[in-house]
């Protein structure tokens, strides 16, 4: 509040004004301007109810501060920047892959404005959106045809629902994963239409079970990518080249779900091993699902890829258009897929890539220039030091495979266990108070804050120092 719109009135009184008398107020005046009088009036009524039921005199000063205050809350975007330091580089709650500039600055180009989304602009007539994108993915995964939906699942839900409604799907049964947020692979077969037909044991599955699991009712024989687990030991599953020869052999269709759909061999960027689009549909499968948001590094999406008469008929579902992306995350994906084409420069545009693959020297220098702001920021009660971590892909990407990676340890001085724990939960607190809240994990009675996805400290360590030391 400025000097200009000061309270006339005193300042502490025994009942406030009416709440015409309120808004008449230059302060009031002000945010109904910029803000819109609905949302100050709502303000104030709060208050002064909060007011009534604490019974306490009425200060004119600290009540005009509240409803600025509850104003500026209200507007303010609930969706906001953090810093990810949780050691996870596609973490599904904190917005998965970060984008490359160049997908970002296409969506705003298409969003300011009209966009040819479905228009032809060399014929002048009605156009496909599916165009934007798919000459790219088939370039860059060797399908015949593709399509885009807004997200892996539903990509799953397309397919099933299209190419073996009121029919069997043989699935192997140590393949029938459950996806983030409880949605489960049997769970949307049912919502597809479709009858699980489960052939094998959960650690051993053979080419036999499927064939003897094929019948008259069959209509697509499915392998899903177990991306967020591992079974080991004892263990067989059925490669994709055999599977499609069986299916083929009984002229129905093969599905696999890869889930995080890589386009690269992950080892040429000293990442573990993991199936490529492109040599999954050389293997014979018939279409292929994977996301656009996770490995990829792009916008949330679900691709499908595979033979043309089969994505035709899935284009042609009546599903297709309530599961369609809008224009910014088409034109967010065409950028992005406009990077692969170009294999020397890929892995240092797109952000996913660049941080899954960043070397741990350049990680544990962030985390040194981390210390002192920090300690400072942290005050007295904390010891501070740069420990070795190591950091996980995230979104079921290769679960069991960790990278190398350095953290800043927040450790409490003193106290038993539980006042300990309390100090390392109000800490936490505190870093997601920030003007771009820190996030990072507690493990082992400390603090870390993994710096891997932090390629640049300085605005980290600005904030820090403008928030001062210890509260």
């Amino acid at each position: 509040m400025t000097s200009s719109e000061s309270i006339s009135t005193e300042d502490v009184r025994l009942r406030p004004p009416s709440v015409d008398q309120l808004l008449a107020w230059p302060v009031m005046a002000r945010l109904s301007a910029i803000h819109g009088r609905p949302l100050v009036l709502e303000a104030v009524r709060n208050l002064l109810a909060q007011w009534r039921e604490q019974a306490e005199p009425f200060n004119d000063t600290d009540f005009a501060a509240d409803v600025e205050q509850s104003v500026l809350s209200t507007v303010s975007p609930s969706q906001r920047r953090v810093f990810n330091l949780t050691g996870t580089v596609l973490h599904t709650n904190l917005g998965r892959a970060p984008l490359p500039q160049e997908a970002i600055e296409a969506m705003v180009a298409v969003a300011s404005g009209a966009s040819n989304l479905e228009f032809d602009l060399e014929k002048g007539k009605r156009g496909d959106r599916d165009d934007h994108v798919e000459d790219w993915v088939c370039r860059l995964t060797g399908a015949e045809a593709a399509t885009v939906v807004n997200n892996n699942v539903a990509a799953v839900l397309l397919v099933l629902n299209t190419l073996a409604r009121r029919k069997e799907v043989v699935v192997s049964r140590g393949e029938l994963i459950e996806i983030g947020g409880a949605f489960r692979l049997p769970d949307i077969m049912a919502r597809a239409g479709c009858k699980l037909h489960e052939v094998g044991t959960t650690n051993r599955t053979h080419p036999r079970d499927f064939e003897e699991g094929i019948s008259s009712r069959t209509g697509l024989l499915m392998k899903a990518h177990t991306s967020n687990y591992r079974i080991e030991g004892f263990t067989a599953e059925v490669a994709e080249a055999d599977l499609a020869t069986i299916a083929h052999t009984h002229q129905i269709p093969l599905a696999v779900d890869l889930g995080s759909g890589s386009l690269l061999d992950m080892t040429t960027l000293g990442l573990p091993a993991e199936p490529t689009v492109r040599g999954t549909l050389e293997q014979g499968v018939d279409v292929v699902t994977f996301s656009g948001d996770k490995l990829l590094g792009g916008p949330q999406a679900g691709i499908i890829a595979g033979r043309r008469d089969l994505i035709a008929k899935i284009r042609k579902n009546p599903l297709k258009r309530a599961l369609r992306c809008d224009k910014q995350t088409l034109a967010a994906l065409e950028a992005v897929l406009r990077l692969y084409g170009n294999p020397d420069i890929v892995a240092q545009r797109v952000p996913a890539l660049r941080l899954l693959s960043r070397p741990e020297p350049a990680i544990r220098q962030t985390a040194d220039t981390l210390i002192g702001p920090l300690s400072r920021w942290a005050g007295q009660d904390w010891h501070l030091d740069v420990t070795e971590v190591r950091s996980q892909i995230g979104s079921g990407s290769l679960p069991l495979d960790l990278l190398p990676s350095a953290a800043v340890r927040l450790t409490p001085q003193g106290g038993n266990k539980r006042h300990r724990g309390r100090q390392l939960k109000a800490l936490s607190s505190r870093l997601r108070q920030l003007p771009i809240p820190v996030i990072g994990r507690i493990a082992d009675e400390a603090l870390l804050l993994d710096c891997r996805c932090l390629e640049d400290a300085g605005p980290l360590v600005a904030q820090l120092e403008a928030g001062g030391s210890e509260p």
